[in-house]
């Protein structure tokens, strides 16, 4: 049985309504199945499709890009090489790994407008730099983000479509889920925290009995194809990316969540790392979340680029990435974390399951900090700031992470308190069941993404 993906509605919308005049561009980190859902939708929506894998096409293929005069011969060129006969407004091109031959993507200007076929365009790091100084990007394009598998996706691939309806009704009526119910959904998230999105990890998961340990190791093998794009891919910055990616981690673990330079290159600033920062968040391999300095206003006015935290675009990859195999069974791993008892570790991995919820929106992520003169410390910390994105009435919706039941909210209420004017809804995160308490929505994990 295959994963069934919701971004499959949005591929079917775009073949709807673009009728030939613009290109779909997906991009997403590698291995999240961009690959896949274009095949996929090339044999049910299509009468015939070719998918041009940019990482292994022929001399010929690479070639006839060099002359789009005669599009009826480059087209030939296409279906022979292929073997795959092409029907006029009936077929689908899919130019795959777009980002290692960018002069297809300069073409797609004149392969629309030919408007013969469709086009689709998949890739990871579209925006590098190196990828597109040397070409015309087309406006015919139409770009649309990919992710991983969310938790709604993992729970009905897992049969529990009956279980996510119910959620989501639930939450509309804001009322508790059944106790055994509210176990259940929470026991299933923390599979999925573990197993995270990567297509590969939650198939090894689900056909092999719920095995972590098969999960684990198709995660590892993504990590290590992550480490060698890394360093094919950023030549020029590769072993600062490189420790930004491998500290991650140790980032994350700490109280304060941010990046701190200086542990891993004395001196360093973050002038000095503005490439390596766009490389992580390009390649969606990672998604930052920079502090807002004043969430009166819209947050991207008020960002501060030297404080920033970086979160795994995957959280199951960032379990893998946090501990070595011989940790994840010494320690019994699943075992503490499916029993809540990781401690702050476990915080570390429920924040970064929110991080990827909201991201996976479409949302840039910020956070907000106060620093007290008087107590020499932080008195408020917000996690994630939400808004309504409105230019007129502008409202923000903070939210905290709890991964223990015994918690304050403290610093909730400290930033209730300096920005009430501006605040709409407030929430906690927290794994026990819905509850509503002083004007402040407290919702399990499981339940967060049909708030956003």
């Amino acid at each position: 049985m295959k994963i069934k993906r919701k971004i499959y509605e949005k591929l079917i919308e775009w073949k709807n309504s673009s009728n030939g005049t613009k290109a779909l561009l997906i991009e997403g980190a590698r291995r999240i199945g961009k690959s896949t859902i274009t095949e996929e939708l090339g044999k049910n929506e299509y009468k015939s499709y070719i998918m041009i894998d940019f990482n292994k096409a022929s001399k010929k293929i690479l070639e006839s890009f060099d002359d789009l005069g005669n599009l009826d011969v480059f087209f030939q060129t296409l279906s022979l090489e292929y073997n795959k006969r092409l029907y006029k407004r009936e077929s689908l091109i899919i130019f795959d790994e777009i980002q290692k031959f960018p002069k297809a993507r300069e073409a797609i200007k004149y392969l629309v407008a030919d408007g013969r076929y469709d086009f689709i365009e998949t890739g990871s790091l579209i925006s590098i730099r190196e990828n597109v100084e040397d070409i015309t990007i087309p406006s015919e394009e139409r770009k649309l983000k990919m992710y991983p598998v969310d938790f709604e996706e993992f729970a009905m691939y897992l049969g529990e479509e009956l279980l996510v309806e119910y959620i989501k009704k639930c939450y509309e009526e804001k009322v508790p889920l059944e106790r055994k119910m509210h176990e259940k959904a929470m026991h299933l998230f923390k599979e999925y925290m573990l197993v995270g999105g990567m297509p590969q990890a939650v198939v090894a998961f689900a056909e092999n009995g719920r095995d972590f340990v098969l999960a684990d190791v198709e995660k590892r093998d993504i990590l290590n194809l992550y480490r060698d794009d890394i360093k094919k891919a950023a030549k020029r910055y590769n072993s600062k990316v490189s420790a930004l990616f491998e500290n991650i981690p140790a980032y994350l673990s700490t109280h304060e969540k941010k990046i701190v330079l200086s542990e891993i290159d004395q001196g360093a600033t973050f002038d000095r790392y503005d490439d390596p920062l766009f490389w992580l968040d390009d390649s969606m391999i990672c998604n930052l979340c920079y502090k807002c300095n004043d969430p009166n206003v819209g947050f991207a006015l008020n960002k501060n680029e030297s404080a920033v935290k970086c979160y795994m675009g995957d959280t199951g990859l960032l379990v893998s990435l946090a501990f070595n195999e011989n940790e994840i069974i010494n320690q019994q791993l699943y075992k503490l974390i499916m029993d809540d008892k990781l401690s702050l570790n476990e915080g570390m991995i429920y924040e970064n399951a929110i991080s990827q919820m909201i991201a996976s929106k479409g949302k840039k992520l910020y956070f907000y900090t106060r620093y007290s003169e008087e107590k020499h410390r932080n008195d408020i910390e917000i996690d994630f700031l939400l808004s309504n994105e409105s230019k007129m009435n502008f409202k923000v919706f903070p939210v905290e992470v709890k991964s223990s039941k015994n918690y304050t909210a403290t610093s909730l209420n400290r930033f209730k308190e300096s920005f009430n004017a501006r605040i709409d809804m407030s929430y906690i995160v927290h794994p026990k069941n819905l509850m509503i308490d002083n004007e402040i929505i407290k919702i399990p994990p499981y339940m967060f993404s049909v708030i956003i």
